[in-house]
């Protein structure tokens, strides 16, 4: 009979809200998860985008989406999916975010309005945690400023 190998797993699941502001909430997440094994840049791309392709399918006002995390001795796995749980509190904000790529980009909220075609009162009302973007919006906001990188 062939020796089985015994590995100590960590498994963690987590459920966040499927809108923006939760982002860093989702990213904070990653990041403890990877700590021990941490993700190869490709690898933190994928994971990405599979955050936000379920938040996408999961919107709307009680979307919510689970990350579930295993960490191996020297390796991650993540899988994440939509979920019908009730939406989950988010911690950080949108507001902060938008305030933080516009001035890393050196852009008027009335100048990012235009790119996204949205009105200026809308990113205003965004950057001063108003409102959040709809997912739709979301979309637009990410092909403007880059992948939002979760890890």
């Amino acid at each position: 009979m062939e020796p089985i190998e015994v590995l100590p797993v960590d498994v963690r699941t987590r459920v966040f809200a499927a809108r923006p502001g939760a982002v860093p909430e989702i990213r904070e997440f990653i990041r403890q998860c990877a700590a021990d094994a941490p993700l190869a840049e490709a690898d933190g791309r994928e994971v990405s985008n599979a955050v936000f392709r379920a938040m996408l399918d999961a919107a709307g006002p009680s979307g919510a989406i689970q990350i579930s995390c295993r960490t191996y001795p020297d390796y991650v796995e993540f899988d994440v999916l939509r979920t019908v749980a009730e939406p989950v509190p988010v911690q950080g904000t949108f507001a902060d975010w938008i305030t933080d790529v516009l001035r890393r980009e050196g852009i008027s909220r009335e100048t990012a309005a235009r790119q996204l075609g949205v009105s200026a009162k809308t990113v205003s009302r965004w950057a001063g945690g108003e409102t959040e973007p709809r997912l739709r919006e979301l979309r637009r906001i990410q092909e403007r400023f880059g992948e939002v990188d979760l890890r």
